[in-house]
């Protein structure tokens, strides 16, 4: 299975991919973990740029996020699922959706339409959203953040809103969490609904 994290900066993310992923492996299954961007040595690059300081047009960062997604799904996704393993990837093209398709106003369909390219038309089966409000975002993130979490409040407030019209989109495959609670809470949750889903 290709499960997927999502949610604003600081929501819980990677800790929910990492433990999720601790918890299959410790079932002796197959599991491969991964980030966006990121990923491969391509990816990591594109990261670097995306998230240094300096100005990027919406476009332009749709388009790196979208490359470093497509290498991401030739070198590692694709060829795991094929072999059966079980991909669990912290963030994915339902990012690019939030933040560049709703929130910096590229509009969804046109955002949903580049990635759809962009992967081959290899989706989660699951992906979860961590919700936290924009105001607790910014707390966790602090002074310290990259160029994109550091973005102000009324840009978090409308990436906070794209996700949850994302889970009204596809309510089949995105699945809202409470993402204040505890983490191993959390990450009981997560299998149990895995677990009800497979």
């Amino acid at each position: 299975m290709f499960v997927t994290f999502e949610g604003l900066d600081g929501s819980g993310k990677s800790t929910q991919a990492k433990l999720l992923a601790e918890a299959l492996a410790g079932e002796g299954r197959d599991v491969v973990a991964t980030r966006e961007p990121g990923g491969t040595e391509l990816g990591e690059r594109v990261r670097e740029l995306l998230l240094a300081e300096g100005e990027v047009s919406p476009w332009a960062e749709a388009a790196l996020f979208a490359a470093a997604r497509a290498q991401l799904v030739e070198q590692v996704i694709a060829p795991a699922l094929e072999r059966g393993a079980d991909v669990i990837c912290d963030r994915y093209l339902d990012s690019s959706l939030a933040y560049q398709g709703i929130a910096r106003g590229l509009g969804l369909d046109r955002v949903l339409e580049l990635n759809l390219q962009a992967v081959g038309g290899v989706l989660p089966d699951h992906t979860f959203l961590l919700l936290v409000d924009p105001v607790e975002s910014a707390l966790r993130v602090g002074s310290d953040g990259d160029r994109i979490e550091r973005e102000d409040d009324e840009f978090r407030a409308r990436v906070a809103a794209a996700y949850r019209q994302l889970a009204e989109v596809f309510p089949e495959r995105i699945q809202t969490i409470d993402g204040t609670r505890p983490p191993r809470e959390i990450a009981e949750e997560v299998l149990h609904e895995l677990r009800q889903r497979s």
